[in-house]
């Protein structure tokens, strides 16, 4: 985290990035998808691997490999963020609110696919899958 100095605007809220795992590592980078703790609890019933899953403030978050909003159009249930940096407003008790690792991938790769993991977000928000034209 960067400290702030007199010159910086005000922080609306905290930026933090989930961080994998040891010995888990994504040489290329990650982002990360996230859904409100009731609907991540169905995707998670219908996908056939999970790769680094965290619970943060209500919402479930899956890394994926960078770039995974290119060319997926992701329901409005779900957020996109590159760098998986959660953003929001400072939280009353961090410690106990913190990014917490609920699911942790057999093997070393730390991502979900983002193509199941987006037919699986479709199909808990009740919509068709879409990519862009």
């Amino acid at each position: 985290m960067i400290p702030s100095s007199p010159a910086a605007p005000p922080r609306l809220g905290r930026r933090r990035r989930l961080e994998l795992p040891p010995p888990l590592a994504a040489d290329a980078g990650y982002d990360a998808v996230a859904l409100p703790e009731r609907q991540g609890r169905q995707v998670m019933e219908l996908l056939p691997r999970a790769g680094c899953v965290y619970s943060a403030s209500g919402r479930w978050w899956w890394i994926v490999p960078p770039r995974s909003d290119s060319g997926l159009n992701w329901p409005g249930i779900a957020e996109y963020s590159v760098g998986a940096v959660l953003t929001g407003a400072p939280e009353r008790n961090a410690a106990a609110e913190g990014p917490r690792l609920i699911h942790r991938p057999e093997g070393t790769v730390p991502y979900t696919h983002p193509l199941v993991l987006h037919i699986a977000v479709c199909a808990v928000a009740g919509v068709s899958p879409s990519w862009p034209d």
